[in-house]
């Protein structure tokens, strides 16, 4: 499937909807205003996942300090993404992407090998969004040690910059 209008660094982030993990419906532009950080898994459960998610859950207070809202997104359901975030007590929303909206938006869906078999599968991503829905920074074929803190670190800098 062709990508349309790709999101850029500088450019606006389209508007998006999704169901979070305790069932309502997120729209993006409803985070206008604050800075935001979406960052996108392959799935719920699985090692490098939950270590990422309890990484960004250790650091949600920094971020929320800041003024920053964490989003974690993958193609799992509602009812999964509510088992993950009880059990590891996280304390942002997950987004249950199952008809791939906002990973095809952000373009995290690429070819991958697992065992020598290729799939299609959610590349590790992560977005940072300033306050006017404008994409500052990206990481794509993220690996997780440190990501959160850098992820913090970049948002720390962005606001600096933003004056």
């Amino acid at each position: 499937m062709a990508r349309q209008n790709p999101i850029r660094i500088g450019k606006r982030v389209p508007v998006l909807a999704g169901t979070t993990d305790s069932g309502d419906v997120l729209e993006s532009d409803t985070l206008l205003n604050q800075w935001v950080v979406i960052y996108f898994y392959p799935r719920d459960s699985t090692p490098g996942c939950t270590s990422e998610a309890v990484d960004f859950g250790k650091l949600a207070p920094r971020f929320r300090k800041l003024g920053c809202t964490i989003l974690g997104v993958s193609r799992d359901s509602v009812a999964s993404h509510a088992r993950f975030r009880e059990k590891h007590a996280l304390s942002f929303s997950l987004i249950a992407d199952t008809d791939e909206t906002w990973c095809n938006a952000f373009d995290v869906i690429h070819e991958k090998v697992l065992y020598g078999k290729r799939h299609l599968g959610v590349v590790r991503s992560t977005f940072l969004i300033d306050p006017e829905g404008v994409l500052r920074a990206e990481w794509r074929g993220v690996k997780v040690t440190g990501h959160a803190q850098a992820v913090l670190d970049a948002l720390m800098d962005a606001r600096k910059n933003a004056g």
